[in-house]
């Protein structure tokens, strides 16, 4: 009789998803409560946050701004992760092993490490402003602080390792054959990369850059830090409006505006892929 070791598993499945359930579940019914002040919420059950979130460009801007910061940082992240990606993957000596362990040791460093090496690199006297001053593309100094670009670039710094590590994967699972047949027959290499290796990627590529994007859109040191209190997204606000204005209906309306946004941009990415593979435009 074969053992049913899977079964093992179904115990710590269900007290995790106890646990993970029953605190979101106990966030997000607070959204549905007038917040009284000094930690109090109201005993009626009512929508005045929602309103109150959807009638206010504030919290309307800081969504779009969380959106596009994390939509920016997945982009740049999938331009500078897939060729690292694929050059690792296509590597016949051991060096591609090394350089893949490297990076997946940097993504256990810390993040609030990283954020502050990112200072370091990026201040008036840091080694990026030195050499651009010094070869003449910049007049003055410039900062990543306290402006959109910073909080993209530390989102990018944030999630660079794992998206090598999902597109390593992916590019992997393409043989090397393919390749080597369509140069046979006459295509040019970027001809490869746009009929060969984009088109047999492009469905992994999709889910791994919905994870990015998924990352991005819940990270808050990142933002918190490079934000530097001028730019705001929804998990930095979520930690203000809770921590230190103890409005805990306001913070849950706000995680539940951020959890359905990235599962209906989540859903309407799957639904175009799925028709981009009824279009036979990708191979899947």
């Amino acid at each position: 009789m074969k053992a049913r070791w899977e079964l093992i598993l179904i115990p710590p499945l269900l007290l995790s998803f106890m646990l993970l359930a029953a605190s979101q579940i106990i966030f997000l019914r607070s959204s549905f409560y007038r917040d009284l002040g000094y930690g109090s919420s109201g005993t009626e059950f009512e929508f005045v946050n929602y309103i109150k979130f959807f009638n206010d460009s504030f919290y309307l801007k800081v969504l779009w701004d969380t959106v596009s910061v994390s939509f920016l940082a997945m982009v740049f992240t999938l331009a500078f992760a897939f060729p690292i990606a694929y050059l690792i993957a296509r590597m016949w000596s051991k060096w591609g092993m090394v350089l893949l362990a490297g990076i997946v040791v940097s993504t256990f460093i810390a993040i609030v490490i990283k954020v502050f090496g990112l200072f370091i690199m990026f201040s008036r006297n840091g080694f990026i402003n030195q050499t651009l001053l010094s070869i003449g593309l910049i007049d003055k100094p410039f900062t990543i602080i306290g402006n959109e670009a910073g909080v993209v670039v530390g989102l990018m710094h944030f999630t660079l390792g794992f998206g090598v590590v999902l597109l390593f994967s992916v590019v992997q699972t393409i043989p090397r054959s393919l390749e080597e047949a369509a140069q046979i027959f006459g295509a040019s290499r970027w001809r490869v990369w746009y009929r060969v290796i984009i088109p047999l990627c492009l469905p992994g590529v999709v889910a791994g850059s919905l994870m990015l994007f998924n990352m991005s859109m819940g990270a808050f040191t990142s933002a918190a830090l490079l934000g530097d209190g001028r730019i705001y997204t929804l998990p930095v606000l979520i930690q203000r409006v809770v921590v230190m204005e103890a409005k805990y209906g306001m913070g849950g309306t706000l995680a539940a505006v951020l959890l359905v946004s990235v599962l209906l941009i989540n859903l309407l990415s799957l639904y175009l892929l799925l028709g981009l593979r009824r279009r036979r435009l990708v191979i899947a």
